[in-house]
């Protein structure tokens, strides 16, 4: 599957995004069909072809009608919710609705449950999230990765006045990415829904190389002389390192000494099936000598957020550290073996010099010893011939 590649030379929102993947190949009817698939009624998508500087891009508007309430946090995930959104789609986009809120509310001073979302706005950030995050999802991107963001530059007028660019909220969001401010005088660039898909969907910046496969722009709203206001997004696949795969992943760590080995256990086993790529528990002694547990978390940047409170719902954890890692794997791919008239999965892996090797997944192995009544080292063995002979071909 491709990875996309997000060139915010001129900043991001989430329409330059929406236009951005409608020209790479997102179905445009798709898109116009999105709002009612939300029930939002009565909104209209307009797609249509302009120029910024020159440069053909896709500009998408959404029509909105007078809406009768602005909308917290609460409700937009029910709304999503009652959707039928893929449940990765509706995780992914949840994590950015969460991550506007709690910026919100950091800069205001109040909950992020208590944060709400203006009427138009709410509605304008429904459509520009969700669609986004599952226009990714149906042009097959596996990750997303994000070059510096230019930010703008001067002053935004908002609710509560003159703010900076970046306002404080898209600031917050922005914490812990690549920016660089300018060009002078144009205004904001980075608008917070922009930032939070950035700050959900990015893996960290771009690989150091790529084979680029489509490339298409979204246009912004504003059209300045001599600059072209638009988002480039290139599809690409990554090339592989000397025979590995290079990932930008986050780590998540905590240390536990007041849940007991099976509260543990679950707690990694609940993880694990909310997203995690692994969960590993590890014996380590806390102050004043007690013995505890730490808990470390290996998953994909879009993830974390979610990580973190499953971490705090499933642990009794009071504080987390978060920390970009890079992880070197080997290429794999699964196949499967006859075993005793069963199906077992083996897991195929190419080393750097082009050798492989294979490795039976214990779990079947356990499931054809208990079927078969034979013992779990004779299963085993007879896996590791069929897999020695599927590595022969």
């Amino acid at each position: 599957m491709p990875i996309c590649i997000l060139d915010p030379f001129s900043g991001i929102a989430g329409d330059m995004t929406l236009g951005a993947l409608v020209d790479v190949g997102l179905d445009a009817d798709w898109l116009r069909a999105l709002p009612g698939r939300l029930s939002l009624d009565g909104v209209e998508v307009r797609i249509e072809r302009v120029k910024r500087a020159g440069l053909a891009c896709t500009k998408v508007d959404f029509d909105i009608p007078p809406q009768p309430h602005s909308r917290g946090i609460r409700e937009i995930r029910e709304l999503v919710a009652a959707a039928g959104v893929p449940a990765d789609v509706r995780s992914r986009a949840d994590a950015a609705f969460s991550a506007i809120a709690e910026a919100e509310g950091a800069i205001h001073g109040v909950s992020p449950e208590d944060v709400h979302l203006h009427e138009v706005g709410a509605v304008d950030a429904i459509l520009d999230i969700v669609g986004s995050v599952w226009g990714f999802a149906l042009l097959g991107v596996q990750r997303v990765y994000c070059g510096p963001l230019t930010v703008g530059e001067g002053t935004v007028k908002a609710a509560h006045g003159v703010l900076p660019v970046p306002a404080p909220a898209t600031m917050k969001l922005l914490e812990g990415q690549e920016v660089r401010p300018g060009p002078e005088g144009s205004g904001e660039l980075v608008t917070p829904t922009g930032a939070a898909l950035v700050r959900t969907l990015s893996s960290g910046p771009p690989p150091a190389s790529y084979t680029p496969l489509r490339s298409g722009l979204g246009a912004g709203t504003m059209n300045p002389r001599g600059r072209a206001n638009a988002l480039r997004v290139i599809l690409a696949e990554e090339r592989a390192n000397d025979g590995v795969e290079i990932d930008d992943l986050v780590q998540l760590a905590t240390d536990i000494d007041d849940m007991d080995g099976e509260a543990l256990a679950a707690a990694a086993d609940l993880l694990r099936d909310a997203g995690a790529l692994d969960v590993v528990l590890t014996p380590t002694i806390m102050k004043k000598g007690r013995p505890g547990a730490r808990i470390e978390v290996l998953c994909r940047a879009p993830a974390a957020d979610a990580m973190v409170q499953a971490l705090f719902v499933h642990s009794t954890s009071i504080g987390i550290r978060r920390a970009r890692v890079t992880r070197i794997a080997l290429p794999r791919e699964e196949r499967t073996v006859r075993v005793l008239d069963h199906h077992v999965r083996v897991k195929l892996v190419t080393l750097p010099d082009g050798a492989r090797r294979a490795k039976a997944e214990h779990d079947d192995l356990g499931t054809v010893a208990v079927a078969t009544g034979r013992a779990l080292r004779d299963v085993a063995a007879i896996a590791r011939a069929e897999a020695e002979r599927l590595l022969a071909r």
